[in-house]
């Protein structure tokens, strides 16, 4: 797939909850340096960018948004100007207006990075490539945890990373490194502009008012995060 100068980066739950130490050891520690390494050049080029921020409602989930662990990292904090896209389950398409702000833009490619490969970057992935979207995953930009299965065995998280990529790409998503994806962008001949995504709604460490229902603006409320 060719990366064209509307496709949009898309950093889903780069949080400071996910080093939680409860969550169990992480593959590439490297991960959020590639994020911001794309991040700035989709900056440098004018290229349409999402921030996807997690709203948990899990009582013991560090990504609660009264928590220290709910605000979005340093190392791809939002620009003025950036949207920051609200959720409250693992796909960023539901409950949010992602879509209807993607179509606005006539965006139809994105390139997925964040955490984790096998919850909510996969999810966000298999969704958008369900909804028509061509979708690119940036392999080293995006981390894991280890896990335990149903039998107790339990899973390293380099190889929960490697299995839920290798799940993904050539299924739902091709799956590329960070260095292949920067060549790709940055030898590409004059590409059209697209324009600056419209401000963002909300501070990416703090919980918008809620609404008549009761719910937090712009994001649907769930019994529980999967």
């Amino acid at each position: 797939m060719r990366l064209t100068a509307q496709t949009a980066l898309i950093l889903i739950d780069v949080q400071l909850g996910l080093d939680d130490a409860r969550l169990g050891a992480r593959s590439n520690p490297a991960a959020e340096q590639n994020m911001a390494r794309l991040l700035h050049e989709w900056r440098r080029q004018g290229r349409p960018i999402f921030h996807i921020q997690h709203m948990s409602t899990e009582p013991n989930s560090p990504l609660r948004p009264e928590l220290p662990g709910n605000c979005i990292k340093p190392e791809v904090a939002p620009l003025p100007g950036e949207p920051i896209i609200q959720k409250q389950v693992n796909c960023a398409f539901i409950g949010t207006d992602l879509q209807e702000r993607l179509q606005a833009q006539g965006i139809q490619s994105l390139l997925f990075v964040g955490l984790t490969a096998e919850h909510c970057v996969s999810t966000s992935a298999r969704v958008a490539g369900d909804l028509g979207y061509e979708v690119v995953v940036a392999a080293d930009a995006t981390a894991s945890h280890e896990c335990f299965s149903y039998d107790g065995a339990h899973i390293p998280a380099e190889t929960v990373q490697a299995v839920a990529l290798a799940n993904l790409h050539r299924e739902f998503a091709t799956v590329r490194m960070t260095a292949d994806i920067l060549g790709s962008v940055s030898n590409s001949a004059s590409m059209e502009r697209v324009p600056t995504p419209r401000p963002a709604d909300n501070s990416a460490c703090e919980m918008p008012p809620p609404d008549s229902s009761g719910g937090p603006r712009g994001v649907a409320t769930a019994a529980s995060e999967t």
